[in-house]
């Protein structure tokens, strides 16, 4: 067993559902977390933080925050989670999400260098936003092109393909990182950092670029926080779920479970993979599909085109995780169906004990 291992962020969705194998793996699991209120409304510790974990309520920001925190420990492994997360949040928030992304980040790498502290192995949990609208395939040529963000003029224009391309799953080996949010921009920056401190000190580190994540514990009131929960929380007031541009976009929907599994493989695998690696179900399933679904399980009126769109939103988002098993050692266990049944389960039982 290892002896201590921090996780920033950590009283999050993410951090919540891999804490308990933490626990299992390690003598000692820190999180350090700031408990911000879009997401920790009441500034507690959640109740789904597994007991054996010790919490340090402070912000990655705070250079006085690290030092304390690394005067009483010398963590083996840090698993990185904090960070700003809302793609449309982030392009009227930027400073918000570089301060914590960026700067979060290399304050705790500052922190570290001072006190002496060079980890083992780093774990980042990246994201897709990453990758743009990554690469398109012309139907004519077959060649790779990387459109890039669509503009405020072909979004209005109902615009939402790119004509005459198709979109590409995305794979950390041969995709071109080319964000169009600032969420995206950070987040590779984090890669970036952490990827040039850890060559520099000869620690280790894994970077896993998620899909889009869903799961029992998902915030419930954090606007930012996805839209499955808010899909099902729409379908369950009997209300007909409204769909953004066309429907058409498709996304790749991973189970929180196999997120976590996936992290705690990141710690567990002898030698980390030289490169990023995709963590997604390869089933690309179009928003208008995820919605019918969600609608039938609570027999909820059929889902509408409402014709409205996000800027910095890209029309398709999906990976190919091919090499993620023979890299990682990691696969998905779980389909969508189940894990949805499983998400309405849960947001059903935590909305009938707020009634009682």
């Amino acid at each position: 067993m290892l002896d201590t291992c921090l996780v920033t962020g950590g009283a999050g969705f993410i951090g919540c559902a891999v804490a308990g194998g933490l626990v299992g793996r390690f003598r000692n699991v820190v999180v350090l977390d700031s408990l911000h209120p879009q997401i920790h409304p009441s500034r507690q510790r959640p109740d789904a933080l597994h007991s054996g974990v010790a919490l340090v309520e402070g912000d990655v920001t705070d250079a006085a925050a690290w030092d304390a925190l690394l005067a009483k420990l010398r963590p083996e492994v840090i698993v990185h989670l904090a960070a700003e997360t809302g793609t449309g949040q982030s392009l009227t928030e930027a400073t918000r999400h570089a301060a914590v992304n960026v700067t979060g980040t290399a304050m705790m790498l500052d922190a570290l260098a001072r006190a002496q502290v060079i980890p083992r192995r780093f774990v980042l949990a990246s994201s897709r936003a990453v990758y743009g609208e990554g690469a398109w395939r012309s139907l004519r040529d077959g060649s790779t092109h990387y459109p890039g963000q669509r503009t405020r003029a072909q979004l209005a224009a109902g615009e939402w393909d790119f004509p005459g391309f198709e979109a590409l799953p995305s794979e950390a080996a041969t995709t071109r990182p080319a964000p169009v949010s600032v969420y995206g921009a950070t987040k590779l920056a984090q890669e970036h950092i952490l990827g040039a401190w850890a060559m520099s000190y000869g620690s280790e580190l894994a970077v896993l670029r998620l899909q889009n994540v869903f799961g029992p514990g998902q915030s419930l009131v954090n606007p930012y926080t996805g839209i499955v929960p808010l899909f099902c929380r729409l379908a369950r007031e009997g209300r007909s779920i409204p769909l953004y541009e066309d429907g058409a976009m498709l996304r790749d929907f991973v189970l929180i479970d196999d997120v976590a599994a996936a992290l705690l493989q990141a710690i567990d695998i002898t030698q980390v993979p030289g490169q990023p690696v995709d963590i997604g179900t390869m089933q690309r399933v179009s928003i208008a599909n995820l919605a019918a679904r969600i609608a039938a399980l609570y027999s909820a009126p059929a889902p509408h085109v409402c014709g409205l769109y996000r800027y910095g939103d890209v029309r398709h988002g999906a990976c190919r995780s091919d090499a993620t098993e023979a890299l990682l050692g990691w696969r998905p266990q779980h389909g969508l169906d189940d894990g949805l049944a499983a998400l309405a389960r849960w947001i059903d039982s935590r909305l009938a004990q707020a009634t009682t």
